[in-house]
């Protein structure tokens, strides 16, 4: 049975046929609520007898949906996840039936025109279902409608299949023991060794990452990156390039003359000028400093043993911003990572999230998980005892789990019909390396810093505290989203948290004084290279949204132009560092078919509004102040409806 507040049992054990009735049945529900609110003749339109019907039936629908499409993400049984790629396709493609309801839209512009008093939650909803509206082409032809039906259906079965793509890729490299040298014994424990003595590797992070950082065989970091870079290529090339040329057609037909004017005009940055402008301007200024650190990595390069080529290839970059960290700021990555056994940073970082926000996590002794190395905790407010609701750790690779790092709501925190809270269930997923038989799991800093930045939006999802389900948990506007849990990144650039994060795994020693100063003083090293490469991402996910129309046409080969375009925002920002020939990074470059389309520029400018927050709130002692992480929950994680 599910746990005291949540609504779905989270064991996932479902068939797919479950899973597909379920997923039919909660589509016809909503279809009928949605035919109801339709039926409501024009003069007893009010905010009962629509906006409220349809914010309680999303609240419902998003609380029964999420364990239909998000299963693919992680469930071990492959069944299942591709049951819930379908389910996922189905849904959304209910998603654009709804949003192109013409009657819908009707009885909501009578509202607006209404002016009746509205709380503040439900006067925005209103608002944003407007301008929706107005976005998804209800005020053109019957027959425009269709067409942008079609395209947003074809869009989004297009985006499913790419990351299904990415999560089903297996590719694995064959490598001796002397093309992995500088690889550490831990490294080689957590490698499968085959009956000739050589190595299995595969391509996820704690495989790739450690040899791109530490083997000292180029031909073998080589390999790597190649095979790394060109994930799905002969698969997602083709997608990408029709997901882009579809997405452009969609503007178009809106009466936007690109996808980056449409994908921008309600966040923040308002248009796609203003994103262009901005990652250049912070390209000019970066690059200075990326000069200066690309000339030190060509002197560590040329004082190698390997003969020197005269200059920094794709697959050197990880390896030699490695060496500037170690030999420069004398940051020993191999050794650091000993004082970071995954369970003492969970405790640490747990107890610094608890403090600060003023919670209480409680470990589930038997919790309902769909594998065995899932944990589930309790959240509850540590002063009033309210159960504030549950998050599970999903942290370990396997096949078919998603790739990268995330978090994800199982159920949404906001007000039922009945006016009595929902609690929030949230998952972080991650790929963190495994135990050893002989010792725990160790993360490098890095994954720290992942780690802590992920928990960031879990936390964002339980103390979110809004009446209506459209508003919950991290669903703020998109070019903001990432800056809280950027943020709380800085706690592991600080002394205090750091210490309560570490100890030797084997001896419980802290972190020698000396090595902990270097880590804090490294956090500027490769800082050019580190904002670059966001930049180069960036620049790539504008670009592409924004090519003129003739470069749809015509193209010898699918995908040309955006391999292209590519490599010309590798090489002119970063002196071609960061293209190869034989690879294509856009085909496993999942932000772009995962909500960030046109917009991951924000990651960056995320950086501005958390450094402002840390700096004018937490800094200079303040890190672990209670008061002040009380007006961080309160004010940033919260809000409620008085504050929206």
């Amino acid at each position: 049975m599910p746990r005291k507040g949540v609504r779905e049992d989270w064991r996932c054990k479902l068939t797919a046929d479950d899973l597909f009735e379920r997923a039919e049945r909660l589509i016809n529900t909503m279809r009928t609520i949605y035919d109801s609110v339709a039926a409501v003749p024009d003069d007893e339109v009010n905010y009962d007898s629509v906006l409220k019907v349809l914010t309680d039936a999303e609240c419902e629908c998003n609380t029964k949906r999420y364990i239909l499409d998000q299963v693919q993400y992680f469930s071990p049984e492959q069944s299942l996840r591709d049951a819930s790629t379908k389910a996922d396709e189905k849904l959304r493609a209910f998603d654009v039936e709804i949003s192109m309801r013409q009657d819908i839209f009707k009885k909501l512009v009578i509202l607006e025109k209404q002016k009746e008093e509205l709380k503040p939650e439900p006067k925005r909803y209103l608002e944003k279902l407007i301008k929706n509206g107005k976005r998804n082409g209800l005020h053109l032809s019957e027959e425009a409608q269709k067409t942008i039906t079609i395209l947003k259906n074809k869009i989004n079965s297009l985006c499913i299949l790419f990351m299904k793509n990415l999560s089903d890729e297996t590719t694995t490299l064959e490598l001796s023991h002397e093309e992995l040298i500088g690889l550490s014994d831990d490294y080689f424990n957590n490698l499968t060794k085959l009956e000739n003595g050589n190595y299995c590797v595969t391509l996820k992070y704690p495989d790739y990452f450690p040899i791109m950082e530490k083997c000292r065989c180029p031909e073998t970091r080589k390999r790597m990156f190649i095979a790394f870079n060109s994930r799905c290529r002969e698969e997602n090339g083709p997608i990408l390039h029709e997901v882009v040329e579809l997405r452009h057609k969609l503007a178009n037909l809106l009466g936007y003359p690109k996808h980056t004017e449409y994908a921008t005009e309600l966040l923040m940055a308002k248009s796609g000028d203003n994103v262009n402008k901005f990652l250049t301007d912070l390209w000019h200024k970066l690059e200075p400093l990326w000069e200066s650190e690309r000339k030190l990595m060509l002197e560590f390069k040329e004082k190698g043993s390997i003969p020197f080529d005269g200059k920094l290839n794709p697959h050197d970059l990880k390896f030699y911003a490695t060496k500037v960290e170690k030999i420069k700021y004398s940051v020993d990555h191999t050794k650091l990572k000993e004082y970071f056994p995954l369970s003492t940073v969970t405790k640490g970082l747990c107890n610094i999230y608890q403090d600060l926000l003023g919670l209480k996590f409680t470990k589930i002794k038997i919790p309902e998980v769909w594998h065995h190395e899932v944990k589930m905790f309790c959240v509850e407010d540590k002063e009033t005892g309210e159960l504030m609701g549950y998050f599970f750790l999903d942290l370990f690779p396997r096949t078919g789990k998603y790739t990268h790092a995330c978090v994800l709501p199982n159920q949404p925190g906001c007000l039922l019909a009945d006016g009595t809270r929902q609690i929030a269930v949230a998952t972080m997923l991650t790929n963190f390396t495994k135990s050893q038989k002989d010792k725990p799991s160790l993360l490098d800093h890095g994954e720290v810093v992942t780690y802590f930045h992920e928990f960031g939006h879990l936390m964002h999802c339980i103390c979110a505290q809004p009446d209506l389900v459209e508003f919950a948990g991290t669903a703020v506007e998109s070019d903001f989203l990432e800056a809280p849990s950027q943020m709380l990144e800085n706690w592991c650039w600080e002394v205090e948290p750091l210490k309560m994060m570490s100890t030797h795994y084997a001896t419980n020693e802290e972190i020698p004084e000396e090595l902990l100063q270097a880590l804090i003083k490294s956090n500027i090293a490769n800082a050019g290279y580190r904002n670059l490469r966001q930049v180069v991402l960036a620049t790539f996910d504008f670009k592409i949204h924004s090519k003129p129309e003739k470069e749809f046409k015509g193209e010898s080969k699918v995908g040309e132009i955006d391999k292209n375009i590519w490599e010309m925002a590798s090489s002119e920002t970063m002196g071609g560092g960061e293209e190869s020939e034989e690879t294509f990074m856009g085909c496993s470059f999942q932000h772009l078919c995962g909500d960030y389309d046109a917009r991951y520029y924000s990651y960056l400018v995320f950086e501005v509004y958390c450094m402002d927050m840390f700096y004018t709130r937490f800094k200079n002692g303040k890190v672990l102040d209670k008061d002040t992480g009380k007006d961080y929950r309160n004010k940033i994680l919260k809000p409620d409806s008085d504050q929206r």
